[in-house]
């Protein structure tokens, strides 16, 4: 391990470079924050730090519960909202200097911890996304030792990201690296240059969102059904940056569009809301589930109802339509008749009764049985 004043040393190095960041770390790997902020100069470096370190902290952070605290998709879902604050905090700086900071780690505690002790940071930039994991030897060091792990991997990282000489911690544990590099169209639309991006050069027509985390059986046999009923091709559309939810990471979005073969489609955006999707895909039709029906038809979502009708009259007006399928909702299945629509949008939707399809397969509950 390298000594507390060669890191302190190299540190100081990152405080006077360029980079300015937004870190966020749960569970542990909190001193690795500690450590950025005593040595001089770290207001020139860090924008914001953040630790959500209970449970209900961090789903608040994220904007829902993650599948595991201490996890790789966590930790980059943390990193790119961290990565998306420090744009919004710092507009003057070049947005290549700009870095989003994850980090989780399970580690010892006041009881022995069934599971491993393993760690995970995650790294945002403009360009890519990285991320290091590591299960690390229960027993072997004590709690301060463990965090001083993390530490020296976090600053060796930020050290090799402004091209400083850097030198990973030598140790019997062996760590997993990735990088995922953008594709430059995938750097525009997070920009905000562009308003989608798609595998194929054609409009979408037929369009079915969702995070097909993962993608599964249930959403192919939805697909087929719907270009059956229609004749249209359908495309797969993931939303990297959805109002409830953080933004995705290079990684989830290489991820997620790998899983479609060479004959599907699919379409990028960062169009949350179906009011953004019809007015940038007019004349389509798109793929929903009753759940996500109930969502859009619940008033909480809008200042009034007076505002969620005229709101929904966009369907009207961008001439949308919707195939529903029935979906199961706490134990519940519901379809397309389950659900009051209002008058004046009525015959934009058209559903398939339980009889011609019903799934249950959750994208989940397949995440947890993976894991």
């Amino acid at each position: 391990m390298s000594s507390k004043t060669d890191i302190a040393e190299l540190i100081k190095k990152i405080h006077q470079s360029p980079l300015k960041l937004v870190i966020v770390s749960s569970g542990g790997g909190t001193n690795a924050i500690a450590s950025l902020l005593k040595v001089p100069g770290a207001s020139q470096t860090v924008l914001e730090s953040y630790i959500p370190y209970a449970r209900e902290s961090l789903a608040h952070y994220l904007l829902k519960e993650p599948d595991q605290y201490c996890s790789l998709d966590t930790t980059l879902s943390m990193a790119a909202k961290a990565y998306s604050a420090a744009k919004k905090i710092d507009t003057e700086t070049n947005i290549d200097k700009l870095v989003g900071i994850g980090i989780t780690a399970s580690f010892a505690t006041t009881y022995e911890k069934k599971g491993e002790h393993r760690f995970y940071i995650a790294l945002q930039t403009r360009d890519y996304s990285r991320s290091i994991e590591c299960v690390i030897l229960k027993g072997k060091r004590s709690r301060e030792e463990e965090e001083q792990l993390v530490t020296e991997y976090l600053v060796n990282l930020l050290a090799e990201t402004i091209q400083l000489p850097f030198a990973y911690p030598d140790h019997e544990e062996k760590p997993v690296f990735k990088k995922v590099v953008a594709d430059e169209s995938w750097i525009n639309l997070v920009n905000g240059d562009l308003d989608f991006v798609s595998s194929t050069k054609r409009v979408p027509e037929l369009i079915f969102p969702g995070a097909f985390n993962p993608l599964h059986s249930g959403h192919i046999a939805m697909k087929d059904l719907a270009e059956k009923k229609t004749g249209m091709e359908v495309s797969f559309e993931i939303c990297i940056q959805n109002a409830d939810k953080p933004p995705l990471s290079y990684h989830e979005i290489k991820r997620t569009i790998d899983q479609f073969s060479s004959g599907e489609n699919w379409v990028m955006t960062r169009a949350g809301m179906f009011f953004d999707k019809s007015s940038m895909f007019p004349n389509s039709v798109f793929i929903i589930g009753a759940d996500t029906l109930v969502r859009i038809l619940d008033e909480k979502f809008y200042k009034n109802r007076k505002d969620m009708l005229d709101k929904l009259d966009l369907f009207n007006s961008h001439n949308i339509n919707f195939l529903v399928f029935g979906r199961k909702v706490d134990s519940k299945f519901i379809s397309l008749k389950n659900v009051s629509l209002p008058e004046h949008i009525e015959k934009r939707f058209t559903g398939f009764d339980e009889e011609i399809f019903r799934d249950d397969i959750s994208s989940t509950i397949l995440r947890l049985e993976s894991q």
